[in-house]
């Protein structure tokens, strides 16, 4: 029943302590053994009462689904099971509700998840925020700054492929709903001198190996880079490509992550330009050259590389040589130039690119926090997110491990009072007597490193302005001066006498026992790295840079505003905006996340209890757990609690009626725990040791489970009951439905019975009357047929002397009849198809039929040929009778007939109305057009043919000019008196007129056609239907025509080989035109 169980508070199926306060025995070995347990189980999140213990998993978990996030969702804290959606959603919930300024603080060391941490927690709020256009541009915008910072501030390292190497600091800010309007980011200390050197196994920043690999030819080309990494100083080989790290992709991810911020094109151009001449400054190498006065300058070996910087940076490549060769010092009215060595134009090269690249990414923060600012003045509401480095203990420890760990020093300050504070403030909320509670206080750890006057700070920053040779030797002998007397202090030189046979403790380090653990720190580089100096040349090389953002960089570059204070160091720097993020914090409700790393091959399912022992001493976990549990360990409101143990009395159970705390006081007294282990608060009841929570957890569950019995015992009761009564319900209805149905079925078996029976009766009485009526019939039948007889013999008798008389004529007509209706019985099976063509017909039987048989032959050819008729359309009807013409007209009179039966009558073999060319003569027509074709037209004189276009309409007949569509003749119809041709095989034919006409001016027309028969019949059909009168048809071999006033007679004969298949027309004299036909 356990499984089935409503999850409602962490307590719940928990996997070892999800909370570390409720741990019993608390020591440093079950603290472990927790942490194992629940990573084994892939429980990562765990408490320390409203702190979150994470610990990388180093794979993916199914644990940060919108469906998770919708879990964690306005919940109690302490109502699922830890997860740093909980502390989000609390700290999310205190600022919008509460109106309550918040701040996540993020700690652990390299490769222990605080950027992916702070990503969570970032994400957790935008998805549970407001809605909007505008709220979705802002956490869009927000989120998406993660990916520029990472790519210029992230690099891998041999703990950590994807290591922040800065501290960050966002100021998320929201209106009175809750909803983002914009944020601020603060970065602190960036990693620069990873720029010019990483150690082995690690890599540069980025942004570099990200352009390399997923920049375009052209972009390339552009930038002055090529793709290979091994060409460039600044990057290390032996880890250029990581595992798992698409560098192509990120690069699209950032280009992409930079639109969205805000970046315009051509910044985006400009920063891409300074990573580009960044890269190219560690190509540039020096080479020694001895002046005349005998002291050492440097020159540069290979200009090509200068060159290409300059193009890039718009620089004066003079200028910029000058600047790595000379130092220019001023003081007061004077200025001092002197050479560089190499060792010296080495350190400015690396120099220049270390601020090159700092001032870029500080440039960066403060563009990103230009788009991502808020653009109203209401009164904002803060959630702070801090992702800064955590405690570091290396073998070499540096100048940038001291910082770092000083700031640690400040967290862990501010934590165990923000800590404190907040005990002592709910223990006074809740009117609890409040103890004492001893503690370790670093605050002399911090005085040691920042005290203004003995601090290790300030007076590295007296050294490094102090005149004289200054060495890191000189500041260790300084600090073993002032700070031998200190415990926290170690130095093999100083004073202390215990320090000096430490062999662990080399004579060029000091050691500091922070809060953490002891720490050995190499003073080599202190005083440099705190100088942190850039020539005054290449600051004012870089302002005179036609690059606009390069020159922005550079201020201090400026002639006009020379500063001869020196600039403040990075110790100072450092130191102050600590002190700033401290006063920040302050003002804020604090929320912790302190990050672990299980092991160091960043594998899966890998815990490494001594790695995990180290980050425990140095967060001070335990330290921790015990201010936390000082007094009471446990504490809950009065309704969850009476909520979750009211089952434990039977007076609180199932109903408390009256106020909360009073049922828990009858529920503590009831179970008779000792009044020393409780305390009620004013809305709390406190718990003194985890001992008394874990029996009431024991008891809870113990009583759970008998009320599961109890419930299943109800449970199945009911069951059985209503099974019961289902199946008695079930009986009856089951009874009535057969009681029915073998009613229905007896009934059907009588009905049946009585059908049977009544069709029995019906067919005896049936048949009783048939066989009456058929005795009836045979008796009638019976009279009948001696009556006809009888008649028969009477008739007989009196006709018998006529019969003999007439016998054979009688006979004769009726074989006859047998033999005429047997022949048409035999026709009728015998009869063709309906064809008109088919010419099949049944042979007569008897010549005497003869007549007969052809005139059903011819009968039945009409009637079919009429039925074939009525299957014709009109315009098939027309066509037909146009042909039918022209067999009347032709057949058997023109040679050329037969073969134009074959051919359909078209008319228009001109496309008269899609032809451009004709559109004037389209035009000039508004008739109906029967016929238009092209002829030739016979010249009177000498017998030569000319194309000329025919048209047929319904009144006129009309000649045009072939090519240019000119109307050159129009006879009306009713001028044309008679159509001449020949009877052979040509297309010649005559048009005679009416003499007197208008159109018979020049006398007959003579054309030639390949269309003779159906011009001549469609002419003939359209006069008789104009004039009503029929065109006369001349068909002869010889015939006049009147051409002007002479008579010509055209004679047809036959024509020689030589003339081939075409027929030829030769005018002889002035009465005769001879037309030869092949």
């Amino acid at each position: 029943m356990a499984k089935m169980e409503v999850k409602s508070s962490l307590l719940d199926n928990m996997i070892g302590v999800g909370d570390m306060v409720l741990l019993e025995p608390l020591n440093e070995e079950t603290f472990i053994d927790n942490l194992k347990k629940r990573f084994d189980h892939n429980e990562i999140y765990t408490y320390i009462g409203s702190v979150v213990i994470s610990v990388n998993p180093y794979r993916s978990l199914p644990i940060y689904s919108p469906e998770k996030v919708e879990d964690y969702r306005n919940r109690n804290f302490y109502e699922l099971s830890p997860h740093i959606f909980a502390l989000s959603d609390e700290a999310y919930r205190s600022l919008r509700d509460q109106d309550k300024d918040q701040c996540i603080l993020i700690t652990g060391e390299s490769g222990a998840g605080k950027t992916e941490a702070s990503k969570l927690v970032m994400s957790y709020v935008a998805a549970v925020c407001g809605k909007g256009a505008e709220v979705n541009q802002v956490k869009e915008q927000l989120l998406q700054s993660n990916p520029v910072l990472e790519a210029f501030g992230n690099a891998k390292t041999v703990r950590n492929d994807n290591s922040s190497r800065f501290g960050k600091y966002m100021d998320i800010e929201f209106d009175f709903k809750g909803d983002p309007l914009g944020g601020v980011i603060s970065n602190y200390l960036l990693e620069k001198s990873r720029v010019v050197k990483q150690p082995r196994g690690e890599r540069n920043f980025h942004v570099f190996y990200q352009l390399l690999s997923g920049a375009s030819e052209e972009l390339l080309h552009k930038l002055k880079l090529e793709r290979d990494f091994s060409r460039y100083n600044y990057l290390s080989l032996d880890s250029a490509k990581v595992n798992g790290v698409d560098d192509a992709a990120n690069f699209r991810t950032v280009r992409n992550a930079m639109q969205i911020v805000g970046f315009m094109d051509h910044e985006a151009e400009s920063v891409l330009e300074v990573v580009a001449a960044v890269l190219k400054l560690g190509n540039i190498e020096f080479k020694p050259e001895s002046r005349v006065n005998g002291l050492d300058e440097s020159k540069i070996k290979d200009k090509n590389e200068l060159k290409e910087i300059c193009e890039l940076t718009s620089i004066d490549q003079l200028v910029l040589e000058r600047a790595f060769s000379f130092r220019t010092v001023e003081a007061k009215q004077e200025k001092v130039s002197t050479t560089l060595n190499v060792a010296q134009a080495y350190y400015a090269r690396d120099a220049l690119a270390k601020n090159l690249y700092s001032r870029l990414f500080s440039w960066l923060v403060n563009r990103i926090n230009e788009s991502i600012k808020a653009q109203t003045k209401v009164r904002k509401k803060v959630m702070g997110v801090l992702d800064i480095y955590g405690f570091e203990i290396f073998e070499d420890n540096s100048f940038e491990q001291f910082i770092i760990n000083y700031c640690n020093e400040k967290l862990q300050q501010i934590f165990i009072e923000l800590t404190l504070k907040e005990e002592q403030e709910e223990y006074i909320r809740e009117d609890i007597e409040w103890t004492h509670i001893d503690y370790f206080n670093n605050a002399i750890i911090c005085d040691l490193i920042e005290n203004n006057t003995n601090g290790i700070l300030a007076m590295l920053d007296e050294e490094c302005l102090r005149p004289g040779t200054v060495t890191d030797e000189t500041f260790l002998e300084k600090l073993n001066q002032v700070c031998a007397t200190h415990q926290h202090f170690e130095s093999r030189m100083s004073k202390c006498s215990r320090f000096l046979n430490d062999t662990s403790l080399p004579h060029s380090c000091f050691r500091i026992q922070h809060y953490a653990g002891k720490v050995l720190y190499q003073v080599e580089g202190f005083v440099d790295k705190n100088n942190d100096l850039l020539y005054r040349d290449l600051s004012q090389a870089m302002w005179k840079a036609g690059h606009a953002l390069i020159k922005s960089l550079f201020p201090e570059g400026n002639p006009a505003k020379v500063n001869l204070k020196r600039p403040p160091t990075a110790g100072s720097q450092f130191k102050a905006s600590v002190a700033t993020l401290m006063k920040n914090l302050q003002t804020k409700n604090p929320n912790y996340i302190r990050c672990i790393k299980p092991n160091d091959k960043k594998a899966a399912h890998i815990f490494n209890e001594s790695l995990v022992c180290h980050q425990i001493r140095y967060l001070g976990l335990l330290e921790n757990v015990r201010v936390r549990r000082a007094g009471y360990a446990f504490r809950q409101a009065y309704e969850p609690c009476l909520e979750r143990y009211k089952m434990l009395c039977k007076q609180t159970w199932p109903h408390w009626k009256g106020p909360a705390r009073s049922g828990v006081e009858v529920l503590f007294n009831e179970l008779e725990i000792p009044v020393e282990e409780y305390s009620f608060g004013r809305s709390k009841i406190f718990i003194r040791n985890p001992r008394t929570l874990f029996q009431l957890e024991d008891l809870r569950k113990q009583r759970l489970e008998d009320l599961a019995t109890l419930i299943q015992k109800i449970y199945r009761g009911w069951k059985c009951r209503t099974h019961f009564l289902l199946m008695k319900k079930s009986q009856v209805v089951i009874s009535a439905w057969y009681r029915r149905y073998a009613q229905q079925k007896q009934y059907q078996q009588i009905k049946s019975s009585a059908l049977v029976i009544q069709s029995y009766i019906r067919g005896w009485k049936a048949r009783k009357i048939l066989r009456e009526l058929k005795h009836q019939k045979r008796c009638k039948e019976a009279a009948t047929t001696i009556a006809a007889y009888w008649h028969g013999t009477q008739v007989r008798r009196e006709y018998r002397k006529f019969f003999r008389a007439n016998a054979g004529k009688k006979i004769y007509e009726f074989t006859l009849q047998r033999i005429v209706q047997k022949y048409l019985l035999e026709m009728k099976n015998k009869m063709p198809s309906l064809s008109p063509i088919d010419k099949n017909w049944p042979s007569r039987p008897y010549l005497f039929l003869d007549s007969t048989h052809k005139e059903l032959k011819r009968i039945f050819h009409l009637w079919r040929c009429k039925k074939y008729r009525d299957q014709f359309t009109d315009q098939q009807k027309l066509v037909y009778e146009e042909k039918l013409e022209a067999s009347e007209l032709f057949k058997d009179k023109k040679a050329l007939y037969p073969s134009s039966v074959g051919q359909p009558f078209q008319g228009a073999y001109l496309e008269i109305n899609k032809n451009p060319k004709y559109k004037k003569l389209k035009d000039a027509i508004e008739e109906k057009i029967i016929i238009a074709e092209v002829v030739n037209k016979i010249n009177r004189a000498n017998g030569k043919s000319t194309s000329r276009i025919f048209l047929l309409t319904n009144n006129n007949l009309l000649l045009a000019d072939q090519k240019s569509g000119q109307i050159k003749s129009e006879v009306p119809l009713v001028d044309v008196t008679k159509v001449s041709m020949s009877s052979q095989n040509d297309g010649f034919f005559a048009v005679h007129l009416k003499e007197g006409s208008e159109a018979a001016s020049k006398g007959d027309f003579l054309f030639s056609s390949d269309h003779l028969i159906e011009m001549a019949t469609k002419l003939y059909r359209t006069t008789l239907s104009q004039t009503k009168q029929k065109l006369n048809i001349e068909i002869s071999d010889e015939f006049l025509v009147q051409f002007r006033q002479d008579k010509v007679c055209v004679k047809f004969i036959q024509g020689s080989q030589k003339n081939g298949s075409v027929p030829t027309c030769k005018r002889k004299n002035n009465r005769l035109l001879e037309v030869a036909v092949p």
